[in-house]
């Protein structure tokens, strides 16, 4: 367990204490392949809070589970800024959470275009009104890229959070 999930965790329920409202998050993951999901789950309590998670691996899944458009995928690819806002906000709604994040990428050594390195990871996060993404290109391996982008994406996650107390 890592220092991100425990913050996470703290700032959920400080703002149920502040607010009375238990803040509810999922994950929807295609390159990651449920890493973000494990690391929030390591946390004792986590079952407050966290609803679940969703593993989309193939595009038929993202369109069919998520509601990922299909020209979403035809005009940016699977690895896009769109394909993981559409994921989050598809998520947000399956696993009917107030906070979804998501990620899809290129985790390598193969799956690279020229357009799109080996390491290139999109991250989505939607919440009622909003929605984020970052681009990340890490430069690992394989095991390094996934873990690297699930860190990133709890990173994300964090500061969101982080934004929402300090808007109290």
């Amino acid at each position: 367990m890592t220092e991100l999930e425990v913050e996470i965790a703290r700032l959920i329920r400080e703002y149920r204490a502040k607010t009375g409202k238990l803040l509810t998050i999922g994950a929807v993951e295609s390159a990651t392949g449920g890493r973000i999901a494990d690391r929030i789950t390591n946390v004792p309590g986590s079952s407050d809070y966290f609803k679940g998670s969703v593993i989309a691996y193939s595009n038929e899944v993202k369109i069919a589970l998520l509601g990922v458009k299909k020209a979403t995928i035809d005009n940016y690819g699977a690895v896009s800024e769109q394909t993981a806002l559409e994921m989050a906000q598809g998520g947000r709604k399956l696993l009917d959470v107030d906070i979804c994040v998501s990620d899809t990428g290129i985790a390598g050594p193969s799956g690279a275009t020229p357009e799109k390195p080996v390491g290139l990871f999109y991250l989505g996060l939607a919440a009622e009104g909003e929605s984020l993404s970052q681009k990340h290109v890490f430069p690992g391996s394989r095991e390094e890229n996934k873990r690297d982008a699930a860190e990133a994406a709890l990173n994300m996650l964090k500061q969101y959070l982080l934004r929402c107390s300090q808007r109290l």
